[in-house]
């Protein structure tokens, strides 16, 4: 399969995002491509990290497909061979669509991230440690690093095209979107997260925390849209050795993160874009994370001709 940094298909380019692509299809569809990009600290990579951009795209498909008797979503098709057919103009340009593109309806997007907090980790255990609060919000008290919630937590954020999202109340979020819908929101999060994190336990896997996002079609129905339960999107953890009471290993691109951080402790980089050049073995180490996941959650290896 061919590294993409960024594809460039005969579509009119709705959005450019940190890793995909949105292109118009008709009225009525989308073509999201999700590229090999990768960012950390917000600041994307020169080095993409390879086939990352189609297990991303296979892992949402799969777990579009499996739940989509939990809530309807945007997902019409991953498989190259039908948007192929059904968009003629992308069939020379197949390299760049092979496994990592998704056709999709379109949508009205909620300007909320909805994330949902099943362990303390991240950006809530920094804020927690600091002050004892998610979002100004207090939380109890002795909680210790990666402990797990019960029950989970909604914990919306508004969405930042660059820099950092910001953790923001429910009732922040039902001020903004009204009350009904917040709640909508918050009751199909919360499914979703359920029944991600049973079956993901069953493949030993914890689902600490997770965002979705959200958006209304023309007859107002509420679709889960873009992606779902990601490397990306989700802190996965491997659940045998979890203890909580500190950090814990990840599949994702925690390689990365971890050599990163290593540099800004060593004061060779500030944290800010141009990014530093990425060794090999740091870049190999990411690409294994992101199919090690893949292979966890769908039992299977990925297919470069999806």
């Amino acid at each position: 399969m061919r590294t993409l940094v960024a594809s460039t298909l005969p579509l009119e380019l709705v959005r450019r995002g940190k890793v995909r692509e949105v292109y118009a299809v008709d009225a009525e569809h989308l073509l999201l491509v999700a590229s090999d990009r990768v960012s950390a600290f917000d600041v994307v990579m020169a080095e993409p990290i390879p086939r990352k951009g189609a297990v991303l795209t296979q892992i949402s498909a799969f777990w579009f497909g499996r739940l989509a008797d939990v809530v309807p979503s945007h997902f019409v098709t991953a498989s190259t061979a039908e948007i192929l057919d059904r968009i003629p103009a992308l069939r020379e340009h197949e390299d760049q669509v092979r496994g990592r593109a998704m056709l999709v309806r379109r949508t009205d997007p909620v300007p909320f991230e909805c994330v949902v907090r099943g362990y303390l980790s991240g950006s809530a255990w920094k804020e927690y440690r600091a002050s004892g609060t998610l979002a100004g919000e207090g939380l109890p008290s002795g909680l210790t690093e990666s402990a797990r919630l019960d029950p989970p937590l909604f914990s919306p954020a508004t969405k930042a095209e660059t820099g950092h999202d910001e953790n923001v109340t429910f009732d922040m979020m039902a001020r903004a979107l009204g009350p009904a819908l917040a709640a909508r929101l918050r009751d199909a999060s919360f499914a979703v997260y359920a029944a991600g994190r049973e079956y993901a336990a069953g493949r030993g896997i914890i689902i600490a925390d997770t965002k979705f996002e959200f958006g209304t079609d023309s007859d107002d129905t509420l679709r889960l849209i873009d992606e779902v339960l990601t490397p990306d999107s989700s802190r996965f953890w491997p659940a045998e050795g979890y203890h909580a009471g500190g950090p814990q290993p990840s599949f994702d691109k925690q390689p990365l993160r971890d050599y990163l951080a290593s540099l800004r402790q060593a004061g060779q980089w500030n944290g800010e874009a141009p990014p530093p050049p990425l060794p090999p073995e740091v870049v190999d180490a990411t690409s294994r994370r992101y199919l090690d996941a893949f292979r966890r959650l769908t039992g299977r290896a990925l297919e470069d001709d999806a």
